[in-house]
């Protein structure tokens, strides 16, 4: 018996978001291990399984296929730190400090859980124009998000959105500079992500909950 007209598009569907899947976590996977030297067409194809013809017609070429292995990824990312730090989510924790600290927390987990695949797009966004784009998409979206869930504390700054903005800042910063440079860069004293994250969290609740003349 054939398939009905009816459920074969859902069952194309189907298998196309499979597939993107499938070379999305092959590409994943190749970066982690190799850098973006690794990410060739050909490598991509053998990892997903596919042909390398259906790859050059699905992206074009290499660079194609990078940028949609970065736009999921950073899309990913974004999703899993906004589920986190939602207003709706952040509005129910009556103590501010709490709030700043799950925001900040939300940020700081999720580029550790994620550090080997950030190295790569950090660094390599230095000197390819499109994927420093993609990169800066996404994180002034975050700083969107990190300010919106926050609106409802009593920041103590004349003008909170500026320093919202700066939090967000600091905090970014912060944690891309420990993604690419690692934890003795600047010091030779340790400093686990656990504690960075503390520090940060305790930075960011002072730098916004407390008067600006620091009482």
């Amino acid at each position: 018996m054939t398939e009905s007209p009816a459920r074969r598009p859902a069952a194309l569907r189907e298998s196309s978001r499979r597939s993107q899947q499938d070379l999305t976590q092959a590409g994943y996977a190749l970066l982690e291990e190799g850098g973006v030297d690794a990410l060739t067409v050909a490598a991509v194809a053998e990892r997903a399984g596919m042909a390398v013809g259906s790859i050059y017609r699905r992206f074009g070429d290499k660079e194609g296929l990078l940028l949609a292995i970065q736009h999921a990824f950073t899309e990913n990312l974004q999703a899993e730190i906004t589920q986190r730090m939602s207003p709706e989510r952040l509005r129910i924790l009556r103590d501010p400090a709490v709030a700043v600290a799950e925001a900040v927390g939300a940020i700081t987990d999720a580029f550790q859980a994620y550090e080997s695949l950030l190295r790569v797009f950090l660094l390599l966004g230095t000197r390819h124009e499109a994927v420093r784009v993609e990169g800066s998409r996404v994180s002034a979206e975050g700083n969107r998000t990190f300010a919106e869930a926050l609106r409802h504390i009593p920041v103590a700054h004349p003008d909170p959105e500026a320093a919202l903005d700066f939090a967000f800042r600091l905090v970014y910063a912060t944690v891309a500079h420990r993604v690419t440079q690692g934890e003795f860069l600047e010091s030779d004293r340790p400093l686990p992500w656990s504690q960075l994250r503390s520090h940060l969290q305790t930075a960011v609740i002072s730098y916004l909950l407390a008067t600006p003349d620091g009482r």
